[in-house]
C-alpha cells in the first residue's frame, strides 16, 4: 500500500470521525425532568372484533389509566376526551403513560371538571422506519381503532366526534396517512401532535415501499390543503440532541403556508427550553407539561370536547409552543379595564427606570408618560425577575393622565424567558397612547425586581459578519457592547446555509455584584421556531453553538439575531468563529446516508480499473491500487451538475421526462438548500477514505480467517473454479431461492455474501499454504546444494545420494506450481474486489433483515419482500462469479464494455441515490451481472 495514500484516506476518515463524534457525543447534557407516575399505571386492552383480530393479530389497542380512574373505567363507560397516542419506529404502547399520568394529575387539580381518556395501540414495536411495508397496515388498523374508540363513547350525552392523535417518531407519520385511506373520514381528527416524525423523507430510505409511502402522504396533503385546512397539525423536534432524526426532518413540508401547521423545536418552546433526544422527548416532564396545558386550554365548555375552532386550535398552541406571554390563556388578548384608585399611579419620567421590592404591602402602579419620549426613541422595555401571573402592564388611551382611567392590557405581547418575562413595545403602534402602566401586585416576603427604559431601536441593533465557513476557526468576529441599557441585538450577517456552525464566546464585565443582574442570551432564527436560550450563572464567558436546522429559504431577507438582554453598566465581548468539528458534523448529520451512495460510487470506479487491467494487461490491480488509480471526482460530479443545470431548461426537462427517467435526486437537495455547491465534493472524498480503508480492513480479515481455516483444516487440493454448474452447486442455489421465496429476500443475500466469503478465504488459505511451502523448498534446496558441495569434497559414501535426489524431485515438484498459484493470486484480487460491492450491498438489506428476525415469532414470511426478486437474481449472479476464474474472464469479448460502464454506474449512483437508497443495490447488482457474463461470453 502506499504510504501517501493511505495516510491521505486516514485524514479523510478522521474528519468523517470528527463529523460522527460531534454529531453523538457533542451536545449538551439533558436538562429534560423525568415523569413519575403516583398510582400504579396499568393498560386495559379494548377487545376488538375477531375479524380484525384475524387481520392484524400482532396489533392491540389499550385504555391507559392509575389507580381510581382505572377502577372506575374497567367496564369502559367513558365520558372523557379521547386521545390516542401512536409510538414510532421500536415504540411501546407503554410510552403513553407520560402524559396519561400528567393530565390525570391535572385533573385532579381542576376537581375533575375534564378528564382525558389516553389510548395507546401496540405496534408489536414493529421496526417500520427500517421496512416500509407495514406501514400502509398499521394506518388501516388505527383507522379500525378510532372508529372503535368512539363507539365506546356511543351513550354520553355530549359524545365526542373527533379523537386527538399523538403520535411519536413514525406515528406522527401514521396519523397524517389516514387522510389517504379511501373510506376515512377527515371529521374523525381534528388535532394531530407529532414528536420528532421525521415529516420531510425518511431517515433511511432503503425500501421502495418507505420512499413511497412518504410521496402518498405529502402529496396528498399537498394537492389537498385546501380539504384539509380545519386540521391542526403541531410537530414538536428534539433539537441537537436527537441524532436518529434530526429536526430539520421535522418541518410539515408544504404546510407552514397554511394556518393550521406549527413546526417548533424544544429549545424554543417556553418553559421547556432544553434538547431532548428521540425517547425522551416522550417524556420529558417539561414538554409533557407544556402539551398537557395546551390540551386543556382546548376544551371547549360547551361540548366538554376539544374545540372545533381551528384558529382557537392554533392560537392555543401558539400560545404554549411558540411566544408564552407569562399569564394564563385567555380566548381575547385584547381587554379593558378600569382603574379605580389613580391616586396611587407613581410617574416615572426618566429614560432609565429600575425597583427591587423585598415586600409589597399593596397593588402600585407605575406609570410611563410617552408624550416627551416619542421624539428620542422609539421602543419601550421592561424586564421583570418575578413572574406575575397576571396581566402587568396597561396602556393608557387617554390625552388627560388625571382621567386615563381606562387601560388596554397589554400583557399579551410580553413574553416568557427562563428566569424573568419581558416585553418589548414599538411606539409606533400606540400613537394614541399617553401613558404605559406597569402594575405590581401584592407579595408576601417574595423579593423581585423590574426594570424599564425607552431606547432607539437603531441605536441597541450592531451588525456582525459571520466568519467564512473554510477558516477554520482561525479567523473571527468581534463585537464590543458597553451596555448602558437592558436590550442589544446583533444581526449576524451571513449566517444562512445548513453547513455553517460557529462558536460564539461572550464575556461580560459588570461594576455591580452578579447576582443582582439578570442576563439572557437568545438566538433567534426568524423563518423557524428553533431558537436557543442561554442564561449564564457565573462570571465565566458563556459559549453558544450557533447552528441550522433549517436552511434560510429564498428571497427571504430577515437574517438570524442574537438578542442579549443585558445588565446596566456592564461590559459584554461577542467574540464568533467558525467550528470546523461542528462543521462537519452537520455535513454528517444532513447527508450520512448518502456516504453509503459515494462509497459505493468509488468501489464502482475502482471495479472498472480492475477489469480494465485485466483486459490489458491480463493481470489484476490490487484493490487499493484501483481506488487510487480511478477514484477521482472529477469524473463523477461535473457530469451530474451539468445534468442538474440543464433541466432547469424546459426542454432538456421535457426530453428527461419523455425518457421517463426519475428527477434527479441532487436536483431535489438543492432545491431545500441541503446540498451546498462543493458539498458532493466533500461526500465524494469521505467516502473514497472509508471505501479505502473497509477495503484494506476488509482484506486483512480475510487474511487473519483464513490463517486460522489452515489451523483447522489443511488440504493440498486448488478449490476447483469454473462456471459450469456443477450437481452440488445447483443444489445449492435451489436452497437458497427457497429460502428467498419462503422466509425473507435479505436473508438469503447475507447467506450468499456468507458464502462468497467462505469461498475467497478458503482460496487465500491454500495460496497461504503452497507459499510457505515453496519458501520451505527454496530453503531446502539452498541447503541441499551446500551439503552437496561438503560431501564431494570429504569423499563421503555413495548412501548420502539418496535423500539429496529425494530433496531435489521435490524441490522441483513444487517449482511447478507457481504459474497456478500465481492464477490463484490475480483471482483472489478479482473476488475480493467483488466482495466489497457485495459487502455494502449486503450492508443495505441488514434493516430488512433485522425487521424478519424480530417478526419470526409471528410470520416465517416476510410479506411484502422488497428485496425477494432481487434476491433471487443475484444468487445465480454470485454463483458464477464464485466459480469464475481470471482467465476466463480476461478472455472475455464483454470484459472492455463491462469496464467502461462501471463509470456511467457510478454516476448513476450519485445522481439517483442519495435520496433513495435502495436504488443503489439494483446498481450494483447490475454491474455484477455483467462481468457474470464476462465469465462464458
Amino acid at each position: 500500500m502506499k504510504l501517501a495514500s493511505a495516510v491521505f484516506n486516514g485524514l479523510l476518515v478522521l474528519l468523517v470521525s470528527l463529523g460522527v463524534i460531534d454529531v453523538f457525543f457533542m451536545y449538551e447534557n439533558n436538562r429534560c425532568s423525568m415523569t413519575y407516575m403516583f398510582e400504579y399505571p396499568e393498560y386495559q386492552k379494548i377487545k376488538l372484533s375477531k375479524r380484525v383480530s384475524t387481520l392484524y393479530p400482532a396489533y392491540e389497542l389499550h385504555l391507559y389509566g392509575e389507580g381510581t380512574y382505572m377502577e372506575k373505567n374497567r367496564n369502559l363507560s367513558l365520558s372523557g376526551i379521547p386521545i390516542l397516542f401512536l409510538p414510532g419506529n421500536a415504540g411501546s404502547y407503554k410510552q403513553a403513560r407520560s402524559i396519561g399520568s400528567i393530565s390525570l394529575r391535572k385533573t385532579e387539580n381542576i376537581d375533575y371538571k375534564y378528564h382525558f381518556d389516553v389510548f395507546s395501540i401496540n405496534f408489536n414495536e414493529e421496526l417500520v422506519a427500517l421496512y416500509g411495508g407495514s406501514l400502509q397496515k398499521q394506518t388501516e388498523f388505527v383507522h379500525i381503532s378510532i372508529k372503535a374508540i368512539l363507539r365506546l363513547y356511543k351513550n354520553q350525552e355530549l359524545p365526542p366526534q373527533s379523537v386527538t392523535i399523538l403520535g411519536h417518531s413514525m406515528g406522527g407519520l401514521i396519523a397524517r396517512a389516514l387522510f389517504t385511506l379511501k373510506n376515512f373520514k377527515p371529521q374523525l381528527i381534528n388535532l394531530i401532535i407529532t414528536q420528532a416524525t421525521p415529516h420531510v423523507m425518511p431517515v433511511l430510505p432503503i425500501d421502495y415501499y418507505l420512499t413511497d409511502f412518504y410521496a402518498l402522504v405529502n402529496d396528498y396533503w399537498n394537492l389537498n390543503a385546501h380539504e384539509l385546512q380545519n386540521i391542526t397539525v403541531l410537530s414538536v423536534a428534539g433539537g441537537f440532541r436527537d441524532y436518529q432524526v434530526r429536526s430539520g426532518l421535522t418541518i410539515l413540508p408544504s404546510l407552514n403556508m397554511r394556518n393550521g401547521a406549527l413546526s417548533v423545536v424544544s429549545t424554543s418552546i417556553p418553559r421547556t427550553w432544553a434538547s431532548t433526544d428521540h425517547l425522551s422527548i416522550v417524556w420529558c416532564k417539561e414538554l409533557i407539561l407544556a402539551t398537557s396545558r395546551a390540551l386543556f386550554d382546548l376544551i371547549d365548555e360547551d361540548t366538554q370536547q376539544i374545540t372545533q375552532d381551528s384558529k382557537k386550535r392554533v392560537t392555543v398552541l401558539k400560545h404554549h409552543f411558540v411566544r408564552h406571554p407569562a399569564k394564563l390563556y385567555e380566548p381575547s388578548f385584547e381587554t379593558t379595564i378600569s382603574v379605580l384608585e389613580p391616586s396611587r399611579w407613581f410617574f416615572i419620567t426618566s429614560k432609565n427606570w429600575d425597583l427591587t421590592i423585598t415586600k409589597a404591602h399593596s397593588e402600585t402602579y407605575f406609570a410611563f408618560p410617552l408624550s416627551d419620549k416619542r421624539i428620542k426613541y422609539n421602543q419601550f422595555h421592561c424586564r421583570s425577575t418575578f413572574l406575575f401571573t397576571h396581566s402587568w402592564i396597561f396602556g393608557c388611551n387617554s390625552k388627560d393622565s388625571s382621567k386615563c382611567l381606562q387601560l388596554e392590557d397589554l400583557s399579551w405581547r410580553s413574553e416568557l424567558l427562563p428566569t424573568a418575562k419581558a416585553v418589548t413595545l414599538k411606539l409606533e403602534d400606540f400613537l394614541n397612547a399617553s401613558h404605559f402602566v406597569l402594575y405590581v401586585p401584592e407579595t408576601n416576603n417574595t423579593k423581585f425586581s423590574v426594570e424599564c427604559e425607552f431606547l432607539s431601536e437603531e441605536l441597541r441593533t450592531k451588525e456582525m459578519l459571520v466568519t467564512h465557513a473554510l477558516s477554520f476557526g482561525l479567523s473571527s468576529s468581534n463585537v464590543k457592547i458597553n451596555s448602558s441599557g437592558l436590550f442589544h441585538v446583533l444581526n449576524l450577517q451571513g449566517f444562512s446555509k445548513i453547513y455553517q456552525a460557529f462558536n460564539i464566546l461572550i464575556k461580560r464585565n459588570c461594576s455591580q455584584p452578579i447576582e443582582m443582574k439578570t442576563n439572557i442570551y437568545r438566538l433567534h432564527v426568524p423563518w423557524s421556531h428553533e431558537d436557543i436560550i442561554r442564561v449564564p450563572s457565573d462570571e465565566l464567558p458563556q459559549q453558544l453553538s450557533a447552528k441550522l436546522h433549517v436552511p434560510q429559504p429564498q428571497n427571504y431577507t430577515k437574517v438570524v439575531t442574537l438578542t442579549l438582554y443585558t445588565s446596566k453598566d456592564c461590559l459584554y465581548e461577542v467574540t464568533l468563529s467558525t467550528s470546523f468539528v461542528q462543521m462537519l458534523g452537520q455535513i454528517i448529520r444532513c447527508h450520512w446516508p448518502s456516504l453509503h451512495v459515494y462509497i459505493v460510487s468509488n468501489l464502482l470506479l475502482a471495479f472498472g480499473a480492475q477489469l480494465y487491467s485485466i483486459s490489458s494487461t491480463g493481470s489484476s490491480l490490487q484493490f487499493d491500487a484501483s481506488l487510487d488509480v480511478a477514484a477521482k471526482p472529477y469524473k463523477v460530479d461535473p457530469v451530474v451538475n451539468i445534468c442538474r443545470f440543464l433541466l432547469s431548461y424546459d426542454w432538456f426537462r421535457n426530453t428527461w421526462d419523455s425518457l421517463l427517467l426519475p428527477y434527479l435526486d441532487s436536483s431535489e437537495l438543492y432545491s431545500m438548500n441541503l446540498l451546498f455547491p462543493l458539498g458532493s465534493l466533500f461526500l465524494f472524498m469521505f467516502g473514497t477514505g472509508i471505501a479505502y480503508w473497509t477495503g484494506i480492513v476488509f482484506k486483512l480479515s480475510i487474511g487473519m480467517l483464513s490463517s486460522a481455516w489452515n489451523t483447522l483444516k489443511r488440504s493440498n487440493e486448488i478449490p476447483k473454479e469454473t462456471f459450469v454448474f456443477t450437481h452440488k452447486q445447483l443444489f445449492k442455489a435451489m436452497i437458497l431461492l427457497f429460502v428467498a421465496w419462503r422466509t425473507c429476500g435479505s436473508f438469503a443475500i447475507l447467506i450468499l455474501f456468507f458464502c462468497y466469503l467462505f469461498k475467497v478465504v478458503k482460496l487465500q488459505s491454500f495460496l497461504l499454504r503452497q507459499s510457505s511451502k515453496i519458501l520451505v523448498t527454496s530453503h531446502m534446496s539452498s541447503s541441499a546444494s551446500t551439503i552437496t558441495h561438503k560431501e564431494e569434497n570429504s569423499n563421503t559414501s555413495n548412501t548420502s545420494d539418496e535423500p539429496k535426489l529425494s530433496s531435489k524431485k521435490e524441490v522441483s515438484d513444487h517449482l511447478l506450481h507457481v504459474c497456478d498459484l500465481n492464477a490463484v493470486s490475480e483471482s483472489i484480487k478479482m473476488h475480493i474486489s467483488v466482495m466489497n460491492l457485495l459487502l455494502w450491498l449486503s450492508l443495505l438489506t441488514i434493516p430488512c433483515f433485522i425487521y424478519w428476525l424480530k417478526n419470526l415469532r409471528n410470520n416465517l414470511q416476510l410479506d411484502p419482500d422488497p428485496l425477494r426478486f432481487l434476491a433471487i437474481i443475484l444468487i445465480f449472479i454470485v454463483e458464477v462469479l464464485m466459480n469464475s476464474t481470471l482467465a476466463s474472464v480476461k478472455e472475455s469479448k464483454l470484459l472492455k464494455i463491462t469496464a467502461r460502464l462501471q463509470l456511467p454506474f457510478s454516476i448513476l449512483v450519485v445522481a439517483f441515490g442519495p435520496l433513495h437508497l435502495y436504488r443503489v443495490s439494483y446498481f450494483i447488482t447490475f454491474s455484477l451481472f455483467l462481468h457474470s457474463l464476462s465469465s462464458f461470453i
